[in-house]
């Protein structure tokens, strides 16, 4: 049995961070799946600004218990964090809860952290925090070349997310050249000296003992307290228009599920390129009788790719689509559903909206903010 399972029987908290895209949902999926094969019951919260969100769904899908803090990240709803683990542990208490936080969103050891080491000692034991960088943003920021595509204040946030990090995870390694791991192991290396650095893929799974060894450890984590610029912060997460929208998609004939999210994924690439906007991160789900499928985007230098088939003719499913996107909301939500609409029209598809949310988030104002680490 993992030391997950200690002696004052505490529900073992592990966060872990990184940029939108960056492979989170991945991870945690993997790693909730490792403890429940050890025989750990596993809660799993999820976050985002709104509702109707693709990881939610997906981990559900997958069966694991998950519940979602939605409105605010975790560090502005606090109070609805540690009210949902309470929801989870109502019918059977976790031993792991695993949480995913917003993926815009930094300053998390001050706001979450150590909120949850000094006031909630009798009820959790924090693991060290460790943030997933991505490849396809991480090496464009670290070398100053374009802060990877958005602007020097979005850019911040994702130096900040590895600054206050336990560990940093270089994800994707089984689609990255060596060099180019080695590279970005230099680069992190360069500017947050000491933090080390694991590789990973949390689709094969290579690196993945290591990250389990890792997260097990006690000692002297969680401490980072960054000194953080509030209204630069605020001005970087409020350049990304942000979108939930949920449908059900039916036809008389069957049709292709996988198809019908990558030719979404697919219009939304072209139409956001001829409007030079730069994507932190698309995501879409489809949802039908135990089948599901999910298709990315993760930058507007890759493709789009079906990262879990479904395989599945359907003639009706409820899809997901979430954007984040350095665009005005209302033109996002233009662009996103010229794209369903197109995917609809080649397929044969009629298509019922049922909710669609678009804004820029707002201001970050933390619930608690600890600027002395116990």
């Amino acid at each position: 049995m993992p030391s997950t399972a200690n002696e004052k029987n505490l529900i073992r908290f592990v966060m872990i961070g990184g940029f939108l895209g960056a492979g989170k949902t991945t991870t945690i999926g993997r790693l909730a799946q490792y403890y429940r094969e050890q025989g750990l019951n596993v809660g799993i919260v999820t976050n985002d600004q709104a509702t109707d969100l693709v990881d939610t769904q997906l981990l559900r899908s997958q069966g694991f218990r998950v519940g979602e803090v939605a409105g605010a990240c975790f560090c502005c709803n606090f109070n609805e964090l540690t009210g949902t683990v309470d929801k989870l542990a109502a019918k059977d208490r976790p031993d792991v809860v695993i949480a995913e936080p917003v993926g815009s969103c930094t300053d998390l050891v001050a706001t979450v952290v150590q909120p949850l080491v000094q006031m909630f000692d009798a009820q959790f034991d924090v693991a060290p925090y460790g943030v997933i960088l991505k490849p396809s943003h991480g090496l464009r920021i670290l070398q100053g070349d374009d802060n990877g595509g958005f602007s020097p204040k979005a850019a911040y946030i994702f130096k900040k997310q590895l600054e206050e990090a336990d560990f940093v995870i270089i994800n994707r390694i089984d689609e990255l050249d060596p060099q180019k791991v080695e590279t970005l192991a230099q680069l992190i290396t360069a500017e947050f000296p000491g933090t080390p650095i694991l590789r990973t893929s949390a689709k094969t799974g290579a690196g993945f003992d290591a990250l389990v060894e890792l997260i097990d450890q006690r000692g002297d984590f969680g401490k980072k307290i960054l000194e953080i610029d509030y209204d630069l912060y605020a001005e970087g997460e409020a350049e990304l228009g942000w979108l939930n929208s949920s449908l059900k998609a039916t036809s008389s004939e069957a049709f292709d599920l996988d198809a019908f999210l990558m030719t979404i994924m697919g219009s939304l690439q072209q139409s956001l390129a001829n409007s030079a906007a730069e994507t932190a991160h698309l995501k879409a789900i489809g949802l039908w009788e135990g089948f599901y499928g999910v298709a990315n985007l993760i930058s507007s230098d890759t493709a789009p790719v079906l990262s879990l088939p479904s395989n599945c003719q359907a003639k009706e499913a409820d899809v997901v689509v979430n954007a984040r996107v350095g665009i005005a909301p209302e033109v996002l939500r233009q662009q996103v559903d010229e794209a369903i609409d197109a995917a609809a029209k080649s397929l044969g598809v009629q298509v019922d909206r049922q909710q669609t949310q678009y804004f820029r988030p707002g201001r970050p104002v933390p619930t608690h903010r600890l600027s002395d680490a116990k």
